[in-house]
């Protein structure tokens, strides 16, 4: 290592994108700034899917970092969303992860809120007889949660309590816009849900996500049943703030030997007791067999194949985070495409046949940084910078969430 990115003090950051000091991931102080400055901040932050509020009176928990929020469909029709925190002791308004209410009440002393989060009555607020209660010039306006604003994209719930924000597709930029209508190109169905612990800091997933190379090294399943190879066409973009990144790889190259027969490793001669399990049908009008998609801070959209799924990043702490994953369908597929999806919804997920080993790998850096904070990741693989590339044999999204994280940051 350079002796002079060796000897930059704790807290120092080198010069330009392709260093990032471990203690990035370790500092107690980074992580409350994140919370004000990026999951409070001018970001956009995946909430829910809208199906998921589809009527008036339904709701659902989630949150932004640390915070607690609820999304709700109001009266009108209108999806809003704030602060799951009760304005009177701090106490979460909502306990479930969802379902449909007339209006909010908080457990501890009953404050109820409509369905917009506005405060609408105070229990004992008047007092028993005569005796107690709120003061005489009390306002229930004055005191509620926060309130997010709310964008709904591609079937999507995003938020932001920002209102710097800039507008949603100024944010992901165009390139990748259309790389996200790709796939949520009509109405959506829930076909799983589940949450993965994982042991490392929030930001080593989102580099791994945006890792385009390290697929067919670090994932055997992918080169042994050659689902994807860097050889594969393809490539990545990346907007020009770093906020999002589309990376892609085509099906084999015309003449490639891919059918199962083909499949097995020449070393250990592993091979498929259900060849079905790699059956997949073209359904996006393109020749795109793998797309992996994120928007800063924590959103990632897939497809593999057939496999959809949308995956949200929540933060728990230093070193813990969790992954809440919720697996797609749409609503006019035939039952042989739905069982075709359910089916390749193995390939990804904490015992995923492809990603099982992501749930580890962070957890391998966490400890391998343990006391190496001053020194830095090397992350050189396809140049300096975080521009669009036409192969996935480069650095260049986690590049870009580097710059994204250092303007939100202001580092």
């Amino acid at each position: 290592m350079d002796q002079s990115v060796r000897d930059l003090p704790a807290g120092t950051w080198p010069a330009g994108l392709t260093r990032v000091p471990y203690w990035v991931y370790r500092d107690p102080d980074v992580a409350r700034d994140e919370q004000a400055r990026v999951f409070e901040g001018p970001a956009w932050h995946f909430l829910c899917l809208e199906i998921d509020v589809s009527e008036p009176g339904d709701y659902r928990t989630t949150m932004m970092g640390a915070m607690p929020v609820v999304v709700a469909r109001a009266e009108d029709g209108e999806i809003v969303a704030f602060e799951n925190r009760c304005a009177h002791r701090g106490a979460l308004i909502c306990l479930d992860d969802g379902g449909k209410v007339k209006d909010f009440h908080c457990v501890y002393h009953a404050w109820r809120y409509d369905l917009r989060g506005n405060l609408k009555s105070v229990a004992f607020r008047h007092g028993v007889n005569g005796r107690g209660g709120m003061p005489d010039d009390f306002q229930m306006e004055a005191h509620g949660p926060r309130k997010l604003r709310i964008t709904v994209q591609c079937g999507l719930v995003f938020g932001t309590l920002a209102d710097d924000a800039p507008a949603f597709a100024d944010y992901v930029g165009p390139a990748v816009m259309v790389r996200l209508r790709r796939v949520l190109h009509k109405k959506l169905e829930v076909i799983g849900r589940f949450t993965q612990p994982m042991p490392c800091n929030w930001k080593l997933y989102m580099e791994n996500v945006r890792d385009t190379y390290h697929a067919s090294l670090l994932h055997m399943f992918f080169t042994t049943f050659r689902i994807t190879r860097l050889s594969f066409g393809g490539g990545v973009m990346v907007s020009d703030n770093g906020v999002a990144h589309a990376s892609t790889t085509k099906g084999p190259p015309e003449g490639t030997d891919n059918t199962y027969a083909g499949m097995r490793s020449e070393n250990q001669g592993f091979q498929l007791k259900d060849p079905s399990f790699m059956r997949s049908v073209a359904e996006f009008n393109d020749d795109i067999n793998l797309q992996i998609l994120s928007i800063f801070p924590g959103f990632i959209l897939q497809q593999i194949h057939n496999a959809l799924a949308v995956r949200q990043i929540v933060p728990r702490g230093v070193d813990k985070m969790d992954l809440n994953w919720t697996y797609l369908g749409f609503a006019d597929d035939t039952p042989e495409l739905r069982a075709m999806r359910l089916k390749q919804a193995n390939l990804a997920g904490p015992a995923g046949f492809v990603s099982m080993e992501d749930g580890a790998v962070g957890g391998f850096v966490q400890r391998g940084i343990a006391a190496a904070d001053g020194e830095t990741s090397v992350v050189e693989m396809g140049g300096a910078g975080a521009e669009t590339s036409e192969t996935r044999a480069t650095e260049a999204s986690v590049r870009g969430f580097w710059k994204a994280w250092r303007a939100h940051m202001d580092m």
